[in-house]
């Protein structure tokens, strides 16, 4: 699969715009996602953790170029990525542009990410348009963005620019008739986790940090001006009638028999976790015994000796030679958690959907029969 391997190196910014340098960390991937870039921190506003973006103001032409990007370049489930431009007002995120990271094969070797990032935040600047960075996009296959890929690219935006978002979009659920753009954060409580790399067990029950507080969402506000809604409304008064009834379409065997098998993918790779963990239980119950019979032998040995008069055995270091079992990650187990919530949450509502479709289409149809007769 054509991805860009180098993009999340860095996100180069004109030197005479930001004097902060550019953070490079590691290309985060997995085999459905290209590596997202790396945030360059701008001098926005500063939110402390109590107060977050609590609403995003979205152009429709940055919608519109998500959706055009997708279609040029996304195949399948392929994930299409770029980079979101706007500025903070108050507690209002304003998403103003984005343009998009080029795909390219590992034979294009001569392409240059930081070149291209510096021509195009040049060339947005000239023009007098926003161009300092507030997040990402990224597309997703029948809601498959929980990664541990998706985790660590927006610490890293948010770690450096603490008002940025993530954009995901969904091609598969727009196709079915109502636009499928939702924003997220990571909570704060996962910030701190993520901050001192502390993803135990304990860690994370002490953090209180369960699958279904690991991200937030963020309501999106669309805006357009006021010609676009009116050459909007024009299309739509121009649109053929069977474009307008191509939304009451019954079929959803398709899209319905998909999104359950990728269900049952990660359920059974929770079990998968599961069984890991039953072992790792087991053996850490093992353990104890050995560890208890071990002293036991121990003292009764020290007792002997005491009553022949001879010196006790010397102190051992227990911890070295029963040294604890190494408990599965929980993180991953947490990010398997959120996925399957998020395909139940898809599935709930494209059925909910598709019952009031039916009851209508009875509903018409029992009309019909009466007018008939």
């Amino acid at each position: 699969m054509a991805a860009c391997k180098d993009s999340a190196s860095a996100i180069a910014v004109p030197e005479d715009e930001v004097s902060t340098p550019t953070p490079i960390l590691t290309p985060t991937s997995t085999p459905t996602s290209t590596p997202t870039p790396t945030p360059t921190p701008t001098p926005t506003p500063s939110n402390t953790l109590d107060s977050p973006v609590k609403q995003i103001q979205i152009e429709g032409l940055v919608v519109l170029k998500i959706i055009k990007h997708y279609q040029e370049e996304g195949q399948g489930n392929e994930v299409v990525q770029g980079v979101l431009l706007g500025l903070v007002v108050e507690d209002r995120l304003e998403i103003t542009n984005c343009f998009p990271f080029p795909q390219h094969t590992e034979d294009d070797a001569d392409f240059d990410e930081v070149q291209y990032q510096m021509e195009m935040m040049r060339s947005l600047r000239h023009v007098n348009i926003d161009h300092l960075h507030v997040g990402w996009y990224q597309s997703t296959y029948y809601g498959s963005f929980v990664s541990r890929a998706l985790l660590d690219s927006q610490f890293s935006y948010q770690h450096a620019i603490e008002e940025s978002v993530v954009l995901v979009y969904d091609p598969i659920k727009t196709a079915q008739g109502s636009l499928s753009l939702k924003a997220y954060r990571l909570t704060p409580k996962l910030m701190e986790i993520c901050k001192e790399k502390d993803f135990t067990p304990e860690g994370l029950k002490k953090a209180s940090i369960g699958f279904e507080n690991m991200f937030e969402e963020v309501p999106i506000v669309i805006k357009n001006s006021h010609l676009i809604n009116v050459l909007m409304w024009e299309m739509e008064q121009k649109s053929a009638v069977s474009d307008k009834q191509e939304l009451l379409n019954l079929s959803s065997s398709n899209h319905l028999e998909k999104s359950l098998q990728l269900l049952m993918d990660r359920v059974d790779d929770m079990s998968q976790d599961i069984v890991k963990y039953n072992t790792f239980s087991r053996n850490v119950s093992k353990q104890q015994q050995q560890k208890h019979q071990y002293l036991q032998r121990r003292q009764q040995e020290n007792t002997q000796r005491q009553t022949r008069g001879e010196p006790p055995l010397p102190e051992e270091d227990i911890s070295k030679m029963f040294k604890p079992p190494q408990p599965p990650p929980r993180m991953d187990t947490l990010l398997i958690a959120g996925q399957i919530n998020t395909y139940c949450q898809h599935i709930n509502e494209f059925t909910s959907q598709n019952l009031a479709k039916m009851f209508m289409a009875e509903a018409l149809q029992g009309h019909n029969v009466l007018k008939k007769s």
